[in-house]
Formats: structure tokens, sequence, C-alpha cells
């Protein structure tokens, strides 16, 4: 057992893609908590898709692929958070028409490019065991910026999610709040591409959170619960994908899918 847990440690590849997998894992899980508790799974979903277009453009111009996924992540989060600004159209509405409109956008420019089978792969179903040095830095470097973001904006953050009215009796600045948060969600979808790629990243931020969300209904300890579930889930999902040799993205996401239906399981026999 022991040789099982550190033998794939002897290589280097391996043990940044724990760490990033690591912090991808909680950091999916913490900002899920507030997906799930706003009910915005299919943003998650919406925002993982619309950075396509953003990649594109980067790699048709050479640019960073990052840097691409991010810019078009922050657009179409700020769009959503334009149209349906003060009820002038759902969210849900919103982030269908933006999600729809990024998504074409996104699969037209990479239609176009002769090698994006192979070349834009890992954006889709990730590599994390790809992970560089410069890449490690960077997703530790953003994972920072959003967890001290959350953590700052904590009680802010908690008002707007369960109470509305008691917000704008505050004098709240709600809208600014729901921005900020919809970048937040942006930036931790575009930090975890690289750990479980675009199809599987919403899978992610919502799992953990919603078998967190079984346990436990305070904000705290379901953020703790849920970070706890996805650092996991990405550590055993990675040495399931070495040993059995399958994408690390799908071994991680199934592992935490795993972890939900034994919670749920407990908690539906527990009645």
């Amino acid at each position: 057992m022991i040789d099982i847990l550190l033998h794939p440690l002897t290589y280097a590849f391996m043990q940044r893609g724990l760490l990033a997998g690591t912090m991808v894992g909680i950091l999916c899980a913490v900002m899920g908590t507030y997906v799930v508790l706003r009910g915005m799974a299919f943003l998650g979903d919406a925002l993982a898709h619309a950075i396509m277009p953003g990649v594109a453009i980067a790699y048709l111009f050479g640019g960073n692929l990052l840097i691409g996924a991010l810019v078009a992540a922050a657009l179409v989060a700020l769009g959503i958070g334009y149209f349906s600004r003060q009820g002038a159209i759902k969210e849900d509405t919103a982030i269908g028409i933006l999600f729809a409109a990024a998504l074409s956008l996104g699969v037209a420019m990479i239609s176009s490019i002769r090698s994006y089978a192979v070349d834009l792969s890992h954006i889709l179903f990730g590599n994390v065991l790809g992970v560089s040095t410069t890449d490690l830095w960077l997703t530790f470097g953003l994972g920072f910026i959003v967890l001290l973001t959350v953590f700052l904006l904590y009680r802010p953050f908690m008002v707007i999610s369960f109470d509305p009215v008691l917000a704008a009796t505050l004098r709240m600045p709600a809208e600014l709040l729901r921005n900020i948060m919809l970048l937040l969600l942006a930036l931790t979808v575009v930090i975890s591409l690289q750990t479980v790629g675009v199809g599987l990243a919403a899978a992610m931020l919502v799992t953990p959170a919603a078998t967190a969300y079984l346990i436990t209904r305070r904000l705290a300890p379901m953020m703790l619960i849920s970070a706890i579930i996805g650092a996991l889930s990405s550590l055993v999902g990675l040495y399931i994908s070495y040993y059995l040799d399958i994408v690390s993205g799908s071994a991680i996401v199934l592992t935490a899918t795993a972890v939900f239906m034994v919670v749920f399981l407990i908690k539906k026999g527990k009645r």
C-alpha cells in the first residue's frame, strides 16, 4: 500500500499534478457552495463552455490560451450580470442566451483550425499531468486571489445569497457584489481547465458542494466539507488515472460523484 502511494511521487510531473489538482479541487469546492446555494449550476457549465471563443482567438494569434480563456469568461460573466440587472430578464435566460452564443462562436472558430483536435484537446479534457512549474505557480497565485476575495467578502456574499431583502435594507452594493462573484466563478473555471478541462469544470463546481449540502446547511462548515471532498477527489482521482491509465479529469469527477452517491445513500437510509 505504501509503495502504491509513494511510487507515483517519484515523478516530478505527478507531484505537480497532485498539487495543482488539490488546489483546483479546493477552489472549485469553495466557489461551488455559492453555485449550489444560489441555484446557479447552469452558470458553471455556461462559463466553462463560454471560454471557447477566447481560446480559439488566442490560439489563432499565437497568444496565451489561459489569458484568452479568462477574457472570454469574464466578458460572458459580466454580460450575464448586465442583461439580468434589476430583473430585466431572468438570470437563467441571460445565461442561456450568452452560453449558446459563446459556444457557437467558439465552435465556429475552432472548426476553422485544422489541427484543433490535437492541439486543443487538453482544453476540452484537461491535462493535469502536463502541468508545468509555471502553470503550477499561476494556479496557486490565481487560486489565492480567489480564496482571499471570498474570505474578505464572506459576509456580504452570504447576505446577498441568503437574504437579498436584507442586502437592500442595508444598502449593500448587491449588483457589484454579484458581478464580483460572477468574475470569481469565471476565474475559477479558467483555473480548472488544466486539471479537468472545459467539459468537466462545471462538475467540480457542483458535485463536492452538493455533497456538502447533504451534510450541513451552514455556509462555513459547508465550504470546509466541500473543500475536503474536492481535494480528496482530486488526489484519489489522480492516483486512479495513473494506475488505470485513463484521463485524469474524468477520474477526478467520477471520484467526486462516487462520494456524492455514498453520502446521498447514507442520508436516504437514515430517513
